[in-house]
């Protein structure tokens, strides 16, 4: 399990990188979603840049319910989005360097009503549904730029509108 410490180093490591995907979100895209399930771009943008804060605040509970319905705010400008993006890896920063490493090793709960659906320490629990949480819905966020025509950042390596490590 990783340390507070490497946990910390991720989110500084992979917030730039978030940021620079929250950049190129197209501000007269935002209402646009690619099939009547999905989330609208401006809801799954908002969901990316407020991950950290939102699921770091969550692991400092014992459990979460699932009939918890969880707000899906959607962005109404980009520098509004940048903002929140920023807000939320400083308020996630906050809290896991509260954390110590004995914090990680804590049960976390998944419940329905008083069922525990599911139970995993704190650092599966920030390491699989924060940070692994964060990862998909970028890249999915990265789709989306694609389909609505915005260029697609370099994420870990090169994207078909950026080869940052080619001369």
């Amino acid at each position: 399990m990783a340390t507070i410490e490497e946990m910390l180093q991720e989110l500084q490591q992979e917030a730039p990188t978030t940021r620079r995907t929250l950049e190129r979100v197209r501000a007269d895209k935002l209402d646009w979603k690619p099939h009547e399930k999905s989330m609208t771009l401006g809801v799954l943008a908002m969901h990316v840049a407020t991950i950290p804060a939102r699921l770091a605040e969550v692991s400092t509970q014992p459990s979460l319910d699932v009939s918890f319905v969880v707000p899906r705010p959607t962005a109404r400008s980009i520098p509004a989005l940048l903002e929140a993006h920023d807000q939320s890896v400083a308020r996630a920063r906050e809290i896991l360097s509260s954390m110590d490493d004995a914090a990680l090793a804590i049960p976390w709960r998944m419940m329905n009503g008083s069922a525990e659906i599911f139970s995993m320490p704190r650092g599966i629990f920030l390491r699989s549904v924060l940070f692994n949480h964060w990862y998909h819905h970028r890249g999915q966020l990265s789709v989306y730029l694609r389909e609505t025509g915005a260029l697609v950042p370099s994420i870990y390596g090169a994207s078909a509108d950026e080869a940052p490590f080619q001369r």
